[in-house]
């Protein structure tokens, strides 16, 4: 190996464990991903590729009044200056820019096609052309006048802005999304007008609260518009930890028909929800029976939505309607907030409202206090030339002759009249046509100007309170260019979610009776009709029935399973057909670990008790099993190592628990407690093993219990009543040696 290769380290081998290699070079992944690709900046509100490409679209003139260029040539500039990665992801980040239905305040205006609210592609690059909206003027505005910082681009040749001035304010006007390592962030677009006002209160009030700041800005203003269903408390929440979401639903009107007959007409989608996807999937719904109240959907869309709804018949209220098409599809969604995002010292962390407008506050104060600084250097620049520049006028005959007669000229003027470097070469600079009396006019009126102008910047730098008067005026400006016309004003509208009458909506959809089988592997399916308990069913070899339970298609179902969660399951959506159903696990979230411990229809009102292994255990209402998501909800809190044993009905006055060693104990079933969610008391104490069963029964009925195909009943319990926690005594002759009632 030559010597030059081996004193530049070439060939040199460094041994290292695997787990530090791969440590180090992930986390320096991770940091990349965090800080220049996937987090805004809580200044500008924009990402790396965001600012790169406004700031080469700002190099190449690209301004409002400007003419248009080629996307090619602005992603050249882009990927060829500043950013080094793919054009294909630079150009998808530009046309996001330019889309007025998924920027709220397009930064970018295009033109050629850049794509459409159903989802379709924009054009190849080559055929685009952009430049530079209002919007985008307002976050450089002062980037020429030293406002930022600059660093050196990744080949070291150019300069790059560290972040926009930001006069306008993008992060909570056009929202940001992203996902880093370990952490992502979801913003929701806002009113501009609305966030400078808030801002503005905020500058009037620096402590006004997250509620005082949402007078001002009471929610997102999605650029399809919208309704809002939240709630204000929800709302404020959300706004005061920066961690929630908003529930977004369609606009619609009922618009009347001949004979009685009406349809909905659906004008406004939620947010970033693709029309033709939103039709295909409302499509197949109606093709698998799911939206039994609708009888047809058109897409009579042009450059505005208009979803046309049909429904079956016209004694459906349209209400009904468009709560089951809301719980079913994407007519309405929930936007996730999340303002994790990057402060000026580049660090990811999650504010609420109120530290992101104060931080916006800070950096336009920042800019203001940069740019009177480099003004104020300006004008002190240019004075020293004014002031020459008066000197020459009162002795313009002395100057000519020490032009005239010396060979060095500078020298000479700097001594006969005591002048700077900068303004002698002004001075000799100067051409003959200035030495006119009305240029010494003007001279004395600008230096005038300039004088008054320092002044009124030196007040400025030495006065805060005057300093945030000026930032004021500036949003007030913003508030007036951007908050209002067709641009500005409010599209998302705020509304109410009423609560859907679930028995209303059963008696109007299409109930069939069918039965729900789950076999001992977890295998679940439902053929339709109610079968007999006996009737011959077939299954996976080593498979057999473990529960068969009758029940129709408007019933929703509880799954508890032995990880302590409940999950719920529509019948009508469970697999059909002569096969072998479908996995559990694929319905609701359960591992491989995990089992069923119980399957019942759900119904309102009822209370049910639950219990782990160890024995411990509580009473929950039906209400607090209800689970919106296919994880589930955890109700049951187990210890390490524990299981969730049994979900039973609560129905009686007393408690029956048999343990692993076959002790049953009685007590009144007001001693456990009704809880939302817990790990629950002891219920029966055990020296070995565990719970085994349980029921509730009413005393005087007696506990009842199944002995093959008879059924005993035994009211005599005084020797087994006790209290809460005890160990119990053997169960009475009879009892079923597997320790379970049924």
């Amino acid at each position: 190996m030559p010597d030059d290769l081996k004193e530049n380290g070439a060939g040199h081998i460094e041994d290292t464990r695997l787990v530090d290699a791969l440590s180090e070079r992930y986390l320096a992944y991770a940091l990349s991903t965090i800080m220049s690709r996937s987090l805004p900046d809580v200044r500008d509100g924009l990402k790396p590729v965001h600012r790169r490409l406004i700031y080469a679209m700002h190099q190449l003139k690209l301004d409002p009044a400007a003419g248009f260029k080629k996307c090619a040539r602005v992603v050249g500039d882009v990927i060829g200056k500043f950013h080094p990665h793919g054009d294909a992801a630079v150009y998808e980040a530009l046309v996001r820019l330019a889309q007025d239905f998924a920027a709220r305040y397009p930064l970018v205006e295009g033109q050629g096609n850049f794509g459409n609210i159903d989802g379709d592609n924009a054009a190849a690059m080559r055929y685009t052309e952009a430049r530079l909206t209002e919007v985008a003027r307002a976050l450089l505005a002062g980037i020429e006048d030293d406002a930022v910082d600059f660093r050196p681009t990744y080949d070291g040749e150019e300069h790059e802005p560290v972040v926009l001035p930001g006069a306008f304010p993008n992060l909570l006007a056009n929202g940001a999304a992203g996902i880093a390592v370990g952490m992502a962030t979801s913003i929701p677009p806002h009113n501009a007008g609305e966030v400078c006002a808030a801002a503005l209160a905020l500058v009037r009030n620096p402590e006004a609260t997250t509620a005082d700041l949402l007078r001002h800005m009471p929610g997102p203003d999605f650029p399809t518009g919208g309704t809002l269903v939240e709630d204000p408390a929800t709302i404020a929440a959300a706004y005061e930890i920066g961690r929630g979401g908003f529930r977004l639903r369609a606009r619609w009107a009922v618009e009347p028909g001949r004979h009685g007959t009406w349809r909905i007409i659906v004008t406004e989608i939620p947010y970033q929800v693709q029309k033709a996807r939103l039709i295909e999937q409302i499509a197949e719904l109606m093709e698998g029976k799911k939206l039994p109240l609708l009888g047809d959907i058109r897409d009579e869309s042009t450059e505005t939505v208009r979803l046309v709804l049909e429904p079956k018949s016209r004694g459906i209220e349209p209400e009904m309607l468009m709560a089951t098409l809301f719980r079913a599809t994407a007519l309405e969604t929930r936007f996730p907030l999340n303002m994790n995002v990057l402060d000026a010292t580049r660090t990811p962390v999650v504010m609420g409202l109120r530290d992101v407008l104060r931080a916006w506050l800070d950096h336009r104060h920042e800019v203001l206090v940069r740019r009177s600084r480099h003004r104020l250097a300006a004008i002190e620049r240019r004075l020293e030339i004014l002031d020459g520049y008066l000197a020459v006028f009162l002795n313009l005959d002395e100057v000519i002759r020490i032009i005239r007669e010396a060979d060095e000229p500078k020298p000479g003027l700097m001594q006969r009249f005591a002048l700077t470097d900068a303004q002698a070469d002004a001075i000799l600079n100067m051409r003959l046509r200035s030495l006119r009396r009305l240029e010494e006019i003007e001279i004395r009126r600008e230096h005038k100007s300039l004088a008054k102008e320092r002044r009124e910047i030196q007040a400025l730098l030495k006065d805060e309170a005057r300093r945030w008067t000026r930032i004021g005026e500036e949003l007030e400006e913003t508030r007036r260019h951007f908050g209002a016309g067709p641009l500005g004003s409010r599209r998302t509208g705020f509304g109410t979610a009423p609560v859907l009458d679930v028995a209303a909506a059963e008696s109007v959809a299409e109930r069939e009776p069918i039965t729900v089988i789950l076999s001992e592997k977890g295998w679940l399916r439902a053929v339709r009709g109610h079968l007999a308990p006996d009737a011959e069913l077939k299954f996976k070899e080593g498979d057999r029935l473990r529960l068969l339970l009758q029940c129709e298609t408007t019933n929703r179902l509880c799954l508890f399973g032995t990880n302590g969660r409940a999950y719920t399951l529509k019948a009508a959506d469970l697999p059909r057909g002569r096969g072998d159903g479908q996995a559990v696990r694929l319905l609701a979230d359960l591992t491989n670990e995990d089992e069923v411990a119980a399957l019942f229809i759900w119904r309102e009102g009822m209370r049910w008790l639950v219990a782990s292994v160890g024995g411990r255990g509580f009473l929950v209402k039906s209400e607090d099993l209800l689970a919106e998501k296919r994880t589930g909800k955890q109700v049951l809190n187990l210890r390490p190592g524990e299981e969730a044993a049994l979900c039973v009905p609560a129905e009686g006055d007393h408690l029956a628990v048999v343990g692993d060693n076959r002790k049953l104990l009685v007590f009144p079933l007001e001693q456990v407690p009704e809880l939302a969610r817990g790990a629950g008391v002891m219920l029966q104490k055990y020296r070995n093993g565990g719970l085994r069963d349980a029921r509730v029964f009413r005393l005087r009925d007696g506990l009842t219990w199944r002995l093959g195909e008879k059924t005993r009943n035994e009211i005599n319990l005084r020797d087994w009543i006790g209290e809460r926690g005890q160990a119990g005594r053997l169960p009475p002759n009879g009892f079923p040696k597997s320790g379970r009632f049924a």
